[in-house]
């Protein structure tokens, strides 16, 4: 185990109620607004969220917070602190609820051009995390990490090494060295950010066959089999998919149905829809559409990308324009029609995450330290202010989970 792991760790010491297990939680959060009713419902007095946020530690951060949401009103309230944690920048929960991974974007690491992945334990009462381990990440600057749903592997992307590596983890939650690393290679038109690859992306199916990797340097979507035994990554029969030169390729959401996935490209601010083929993992192109409005004239790069609870609508981010760009779904196609564009509230929203009931959507404004709440109107997909706001040094990335 790293040294690291006798850090201090202040969290609250607020318990949260047992009242409703994930499976029923999520099967009821599946319908909107019906499906939020149904699932408060059940679950009684748990009517909270965990809310864990990502940042970059570099100025007034501490590490990584955590908060709770509140299921009635949207507001966000401070539960505790994991400090001592370097630019945890990306997070992700295993489907346990038992461990949260954090990547540590850095280009150093233990005397290695790489940054780090960290595997924390989730305490089952407080929510607070413990520090299990850190490992390499294989590459420079990993800025996204997914878990296997059997929760025996993590997958890492790394922008500035322009890779995607696999890393093992024990049964005690603990990470092991790499056990597959992609190189990517190649670049792209833009020759101050496309000049060498840069892996922004990787993310599983929901059977956990296929595995995907944006490189954003290349303008590729690379397509694997991945096997849930050993962790290898293979080529798929359609290895890549190619998008506009220069778009940037940077996050990727998968429809709830399956069949349908969404990268949102950052350098030309357009967000692609394809056609998923589920059972041969390959995607074909339906549409590229802006998440900018047409009279847009300023500087602005595109950030994160999320289908909402029913798959009924699709929001990306804009940095520049500081915009939630809002899309209908048809979900008999997959097509987009644009709904509206939102202010933040904030500067600069990287990251934003939807809550399971479909009701709210939070949007971490990284450069005014602010995440700000909103409602979603179950008919339009229109967001709604809730007047509730966190004031959070530098969030890049949030996470929420149900209560234990």
């Amino acid at each position: 185990m790293n040294p690291a792991a006798t850090q201090c760790v202040r969290m609250g010491e607020d318990t949260l109620k047992r009242d409703v297990t994930r499976r029923s939680f999520l099967a009821a959060a599946g319908a909107g607004v019906m499906g939020a009713r149904l699932a408060r419902r059940a679950a009684g007095a748990a009517r909270e969220l965990l809310v864990y946020v990502g940042t970059y530690t570099a100025g007034k951060s501490a590490g990584i917070y955590l908060y709770r949401l509140d299921l009635g009103d949207g507001s966000l309230r401070h539960a505790g602190t994991t400090e001592g944690v370097v630019n945890p920048s990306y997070l992700t929960i295993d489907r346990a609820r038992r461990r949260l991974f954090a990547v540590n974007e850095v280009d150093d690491f233990e005397g290695a051009k790489s940054g780090a992945v960290s595997a924390f334990r989730i305490d089952p009462k407080s929510g607070a995390l413990r520090l299990l381990d850190r490992r390499r990440s294989m590459g420079g600057s990993p800025c996204y990490v997914t878990a296997a749903d059997s929760g025996r592997f993590v997958l890492v992307a790394n922008y500035t090494g322009g890779s995607v590596a696999v890393l093992p983890v024990s049964e005690e939650g603990s990470l092991g060295k790499a056990v597959h690393v992609e190189q990517f290679r190649g670049s792209g038109p833009n020759r101050e950010r496309q000049e060498a690859p840069h892996a922004h992306c990787v993310l599983l199916d929901r059977a956990n066959d296929y595995a995907y990797a944006c490189d954003l340097g290349t303008d590729r979507v690379m397509a694997y089999r991945f096997d849930r035994r050993t962790g290898r990554l293979t080529p798929n029969v359609q290895a890549s998919v190619s998008l506009r030169p220069g778009a940037g390729p940077r996050h990727m959401a998968l429809h709830p149905r399956g069949r349908a996935a969404y990268v949102l490209n950052e350098l030309d601010a357009t967000v692609t829809a394809f056609a998923l083929d589920p059972r041969q993992g390959t995607l074909r192109e339906l549409e590229t559409v802006a998440t900018l409005p047409s009279d847009f004239k300023g500087q602005n790069t595109s950030a994160d990308v999320h289908v909402a609870p029913g798959g009924k609508f699709l929001y990306c981010s804009n940095r520049g324009h500081d915009s939630i760009a809002a899309f209908r779904i048809d979900t008999a196609t997959g097509r987009l029609t644009p709904v509206g564009h939102t202010p933040t509230g904030g500067k600069t929203p990287r990251n934003f995450a939807i809550d399971p009931t479909g009701a709210f959507l939070l949007a971490a404004n990284q450069n005014s330290d602010s995440v700000v709440t909103f409602r979603i109107d179950p008919q339009t997909g229109a967001l709604g202010p809730t007047g509730h706001r966190a004031e959070i040094p530098t969030p890049v990335c949030l996470k929420l989970t149900t209560p234990f």
